[in-house]
């Protein structure tokens, strides 16, 4: 199926496309070839395409494209901010280094979903906010550099919680609310909602999501993805809108642990403007993530289950999922500790989180130059261009004067909390000598549209976003109304070789990812 030819989309998309002010290519196709299937497609499929000579960047980005304007809005899934212009002339620029190089860059052509916090040089970049309205960064985050620089190509912006406020839901004053996939009458969580339905929906290949306390690993929990929170200074923020900068990271949002490993190999590492990275110098694997990658990666591994999450009233069936999960690991060869228990665990965790989000907002929007519209929290508020739910956080954090200072409020490696946190957990972990900790991402299905009430089980903010530890999640089932649920997987830090391994050999074993049925392949063309 993967040899298919891709150049019979474009007939289809001639008429629509130049309607939408897209440009055209410029290479005309052969009505009687059939359609490159996008669905599921991964990042190997693909380049095995081109090197086979099946398909082309250029009919690969005008797929898309076609996907995209078929599905995005007409569904009202709402997705997507806006899509880049410069997307197919990019593609005929790869296109044209592989005909001369006859090689392929580690991501050649990769169209990739971008969340709209990462800055992208000549690509409007707003956090969701009407205050950042026409907003064109003149540089790149650091990761969107480093994935250019390995062949991948911006193909769109992805709807966001605004400024990344709620964890819940995806709602921007920029493009209005984000639905799930699998359902629209409930949400893909926040605050990377839009990346996550987007690649969910096959809109793009991979994406890119940001994680202060959930907002990777809720999305791609509710979306049937494998989403990576990668150990805190492995990957650079520098470039990025921040939330609370203790905590941020960025990270890989896909549809395999496969594609997600290979986005990680390529943005993990020092970046000397972001301090924080300095933590990863001799960390990383000089020889990459994707020997990881291992089908019988759970034999002899050792897992213990972290039922001080997984009890916290869980829904039937979620819990259920849960249970099929321990014995699929189990039957992949894992020993399942049941229970591990982290002791005083109430204590430990409390009050981790800080309310610096003026400070550091306010540091990023001051770096952004003289072509920024606002400069700073005051100018936002003072501005009304925001959406209404998010008045109060705006207003709180206006009232805060929290700074970080030598111990207080700071980083995962500094702050006396956040240090003690995590030594009693990787205590635990040395103990029982396991290699990770399991629990569901949510202990509940996703909330209904317009149901706050609805936000229950969120897993994913206890851990991981204040001991800096990575935590990954994948796909472990359905629930009510083809509603997904996820398995998290928490790790020792900069150890994400485990995890990927145990992640990937877990995927192997149960293929739980399946398809939206919303969003079908598109219909091929017939022979005049």
């Amino acid at each position: 199926m993967r040899r298919l030819l891709c150049i019979g989309l474009f007939l289809l998309l001639a008429s629509a496309l130049g309607r939408a002010g897209y440009p055209l290519p410029s290479q005309r196709p052969r009505p009687s070839q059939p359609a490159f299937p996008l669905l599921e497609t991964t990042i190997a499929a693909i380049h095995q395409a081109f090197r086979q000579g099946d398909c082309s960047c250029e009919q690969l980005v005008t797929a898309y494209l076609r996907r995209i304007q078929a599905y995005d809005q007409p569904t009202k899934l709402n997705a997507l901010v806006l899509t880049n212009p410069q997307a197919l002339e990019v593609a005929r620029q790869l296109d044209t280094e592989y005909r001369k190089t006859k090689k392929l860059r580690p991501l050649h052509c990769i169209p990739l979903i971008v969340k709209d916090n990462y800055n992208t040089a000549g690509l409007q970049t707003t956090a969701g906010s009407l205050a950042l309205k026409g907003f064109v960064p003149s540089e790149d985050a650091t990761v969107v550099k480093r994935l250019k620089a390995a062949g991948a190509l911006v193909l769109a912006k992805s709807n966001m919680a605004e400024w990344a406020f709620s964890p819940m839901v995806s709602i921007s004053s920029i493009a209005g609310e984000t639905l799930n996939p699998y359902n629209l009458l409930h949400v893909p969580a926040g605050s990377s909602g839009g990346t996550a339905a987007a690649v969910a929906a096959n809109l793009g290949t991979v994406g890119l999501g940001t994680d202060t306390g959930n907002s990777i690993r809720g999305p791609s929990s509710h979306t049937a993805l494998v989403g990576f929170r990668p150990t805190l200074g492995l990957v650079s923020r520098a470039g990025i809108a921040p939330l609370y900068l203790r905590n941020d990271t960025g990270g890989p949002m896909t549809r395999t642990v496969a594609d997600a490993t290979r986005l990680l190999e390529v943005i993990a590492g020092y970046d000397p403007a972001d301090p924080l990275t300095k933590y990863s110098q001799g960390k990383t694997l000089p020889a990459g993530y994707q020997q990881f990658l291992r089908k019988d990666g759970l034999k002899g591994a050792r897992i213990g289950v972290l039922r001080t999450l997984s009890e916290r009233q869980p829904d039937p069936q979620v819990k259920a999922l849960f249970e099929q999960a321990l014995a699929d690991l189990r039957q992949a060869g894992a020993e399942i500790i049941d229970p591990v228990q982290i002791p005083d665990f109430e204590q430990v965790s409390k009050d981790q989180w800080c309310a610096v989000f003026q400070h550091d907002i306010n540091a990023y929007l001051g770096s952004l130059g003289p072509t920024a519209p606002v400069k700073n929290l005051q100018e936002i508020i003072a501005s009304g261009k925001f959406a209404p739910y998010i008045a109060e956080n705006l207003s709180y954090h206006q009232q805060q004067a929290e700074v970080p200072t030598a111990t207080a409020c700071t980083d995962a490696y500094t702050d006396p909390k956040r240090v003690a946190f995590r030594r009693a957990v990787t205590e635990v972990m040395d103990r029982y000598k396991v290699g990770a900790l399991v629990y569901p991402t949510w202990n509940n299905p996703p909330a209904k549209v317009g149901d706050p009430k609805g936000y229950q089980g969120d897993n994913s903010q206890l851990i991981a976003p204040h001991t800096g530890q990575p935590a990954f999640t994948v796909p472990m089932g359905y629930t009510y109304d083809n509603l997904p649920a996820g398995l998290q997987f928490l790790g020792r830090s900069f150890d994400e070789a485990t995890l990927i391994q145990y992640t990937f050999a877990y995927e192997q074993a149960t293929k739980r990812r399946k398809s939206p049925p919303l969003f079908p392949e598109m219909p091929r063309v017939k022979r005049k």
